[in-house]
């Protein structure tokens, strides 16, 4: 590959690498799924003479358990809390419907409102009880961001220690 190019190649996978762990905070960017486009592109440029299949498959196994676990964080969180299935389903929807009206702001709010009122209405809990099961869910939800930054260094890492040694 020219040289001009390789660097070019480098320049779009840091970018994309970027935006990847950019996107494991900002909820509206697949975060892990990102980086591993990023080594996936850079595989198919260098015709996978720089980057290994195996790390590769690392990469999206990663990137597809994050993702998994990133949408059941918040839900674990109001069932760690004392809640039902109402409230882990309502954190769930409340955070996904919120994400898609009104972005960041909205899915805390969502995931806060959705398991509070699932878990007040259906689940027959009180209203504080209900209020600690979506504060769960919060912590929840921020607890799935962390684990997701931290996958997505991490596959950073596994890429640059395969294609750098």
């Amino acid at each position: 590959m020219d040289t001009l190019l390789h660097i070019l190649l480098w320049i779009l996978v840091v970018m994309i690498f970027s935006a990847g762990v950019a996107g494991s905070i900002i909820p509206s960017l697949p975060g892990p799924p990102l980086v591993f486009a990023g080594g996936l592109l850079y595989g198919i440029c260098t015709g996978f003479s720089e980057v290994g299949w195996l790390t590769l498959l690392v990469l999206g196994v990663l990137a597809a358990l994050s993702q998994i676990l990133d949408y059941l964080a918040s839900a674990y969180g109001a069932k760690k809390f004392g809640g039902s299935k109402w409230g882990m389903w309502g954190s769930i929807l409340g955070g996904l419907l919120g994400a898609v009206l009104f972005s960041i702001p909205g899915l805390i709010i969502g995931l806060l409102a959705g398991a509070f009122l699932l878990e007040w209405w259906k689940g027959k809990k009180e209203a504080l009880a209900s209020l600690k099961i979506s504060g769960g869910s919060l912590l929840g939800f921020l607890g799935g961001t962390l684990m997701k930054l931290i996958c997505s260094l991490m596959m950073v890492g596994i890429f640059l220690a395969d294609v750098l040694r």
